[in-house]
């Protein structure tokens, strides 16, 4: 098989390399020869970071390279060892879940500190004397962080890998809580805030493909919806446990409580997770061949890449904006994801407004309300496997590799949940009715988020494989951005529209875009045969998998 890709800079026009296997390859026939498209050169469709994860027997490919000059150049290209235990493909099962769920417990305390503020908004205006528009800036700032953040870390994370990253931004967000409880103004608290959104906004974005480095396609979807709880389960827990500390403790320890969860679960990130992400690794390992044996041939695709570095910054820093908006895909997901993100922070502001305001409830007994939301995320991660388990019926029907599409079939279903949670949070919202009616609608809501938000996840991870990370990236912005805005207007749409119609709106913009999973599932084959970044390696796999 032959593929065309770019030409990069310092090198011959429309060059190729060529690589004929000396090993036995798992997934390839012997002796097989293979146009290699590199990920980090390219922004093409053929681009297959699965090329970084070839596994060979003595651990090397012989490659012929033309080197700047025009001279032919012999190096041995690094890879896996068959069944190497370094590949985190290969790792065991209970290594893989605890770092599947140690990330998961970061995103669930990033997505926690962002909620907990909102149990003591008044405790706020009181200390500093200023609007509950500005004290609501200590969240919409948080957020606007998830989203400006992301887009830097996911396309670092796949020049530098997970770990550096983790440990880093982390490092910074745990910091930035300390003067945030300790503020004497509000601008303090507020610059604080908006340090630690961006400091925490890497896991939100980087674990998609995390998850991707240590699972396979057919295996991913139970570690992904444990990744998807985690992001809709902290906001649910927040204002629960920060209800009864605001209440006690004032708002000051909303902030202690979050240096407390953040310290501790990033000390068990840093001591027990390692890295992940397969260029890194082979890159640590040529350096070490390079230095043990004097042999300088020994090198890993990366460090073909001629480049210089700020070129190579540009074009990882400009990719989530290219797919975000040359993306017909990553759009219409991204713009689905921020109304639903929107919807799940309005939350925020909305509970108060019926509980405290309508039936002046305290806050404590208000963040009470948000357990149905709580309980529907968790049975809805329980209903995982069952899912899983119908991908993999597709995986079997469709040889081993179905399209990206069959990941949307949760979705589809549970898109209707949404509107009809929201509709009864809407209608049962008066005063004078029983305070359970919008807890309930909260259930359905928790429970349909995640199917989304796996599905979603998903989607885009299979569709854009090699840019999983950016892809992720450039839909955690636009729905940060739409999520930091609606915490702003919920108390002045609610005032205006009043509490039902309030609501409806929302739930008739949710019920609209609920034609967006049946869009793709039908269409999205075709969209993405058109698309410059989609990942197109179905074809080359099914290929492969005839010739077997």
């Amino acid at each position: 098989m032959t593929s065309r890709r770019d030409s990069v800079q310092h090198m011959p026009s429309d060059s190729t390399l060529r690589v004929e296997y000396q090993d036995k390859v798992k997934t390839y026939e012997d002796s097989a020869e293979e146009d290699l498209t590199l990920p980090t050169r390219t922004l093409t469709n053929e681009a297959n970071l699965d090329e970084y994860r070839k596994e060979t027997r003595a651990g090397t490919i012989i490659q012929p390279h033309a080197a700047p000059d025009g001279h032919s150049e012999r190096y041995k290209l690094v890879t896996f060892t068959i069944d190497d235990p370094e590949n985190p493909k290969n790792w065991s099962k209970a290594k893989k879940w605890w770092c599947t769920l140690m990330i998961a417990s970061v995103c669930f305390t990033v997505a926690f500190c962002s909620s907990v503020v909102t149990a003591d908004i008044t405790g706020v205006n009181e200390t500093f004397h200023v609007s509950e528009e500005v004290s609501l800036l200590t969240i919409t700032l948080f957020v606007v962080g998830f989203g400006i953040g992301p887009m830097v870390f996911a396309p670092l994370s796949e020049l530098y890998g997970r770990r550096v990253l983790y440990v880093t931004t982390l490092l910074v967000g745990v910091i930035f809580v300390i003067p945030g409880a300790l503020a004497k103004n509000i601008g303090t608290l507020l610059v604080a805030r908006a340090i630690d959104g961006i400091g925490f906004s890497a896991p939100m974005t980087i674990v998609g493909g995390t998850l991707a480095d240590m699972w396979r396609n057919e295996e991913r979807g139970v570690p992904m919806a444990a990744f998807s709880a985690a992001p809709f389960l902290g906001p649910a827990i927040g204002p629960l446990v920060g209800g009864f500390i605001a209440d006690n403790l004032g708002w000051r320890w909303l902030y202690w409580i979050q240096l407390i969860v953040a310290g501790a679960v990033y000390v068990l990130m840093v001591l027990t997770v390692p890295e992940t992400y397969a260029p890194t690794i082979l890159l640590k390992r040529a350096r070490r061949l390079r230095k043990e044996t004097g042999d300088s041939t020994y090198v890993t695709e990366q460090e073909l890449d001629r480049r210089p570095l700020p070129e190579t910054l540009r074009v990882f820093v400009f990719r989530p904006f290219q797919l975000l908006f040359q993306e017909l895909i990553v759009f219409l997901v991204s713009l689905y994801m921020s109304v639903l993100y929107g919807l799940l922070y309005m939350f925020f502001v909305a509970f108060p407004i019926v509980y405290q305001g309508g039936k002046g409830w305290s806050a404590s007994k208000t963040g009470l309300m948000f357990i149905p939301i709580a309980i529907g995320v968790l049975l809805s991660a329980v209903c995982a496997p069952l899912v899983n388990r119908h991908y993999k019926g597709l995986c079997e029907k469709h040889g081993g590799v179905p399209p990206p599409e069959a990941r949307l079939v949760p979705m589809m279903v549970s898109c209707w949940l949404i509107p009809i949670g929201l509709f009864i949070f809407a209608w049962t919202s008066y005063p004078h009715v029983h305070w359970i009616g919008p807890a309930l609608g909260g259930f359905p809501i928790g429970f349909g988020f995640i199917f989304l938000y796996n599905s979603a996840n998903n989607y885009l991870v299979d569709s854009y494989q090699h840019q999983a990370a950016s892809a992720l990236a450039a839909k955690t912005c636009l729905r940060s951005f739409w999520g930091a805005a609606v915490v702003l207007f919920t108390e002045q749409m609610y005032s205006r529209l009043g509490f039902e119609w309030a609501g409806s709106l929302l739930a008739f913009i949710s019920l609209a875009c609920c034609a967006i999973p049946y869009l793709f599932y039908f269409k999205g084959a075709a969209i993405r045969k058109h698309s410059k970044y989609a990942y197109s390696g179905e074809e080359s796999a099914k290929n492969h998998i005839s010739k077997a």
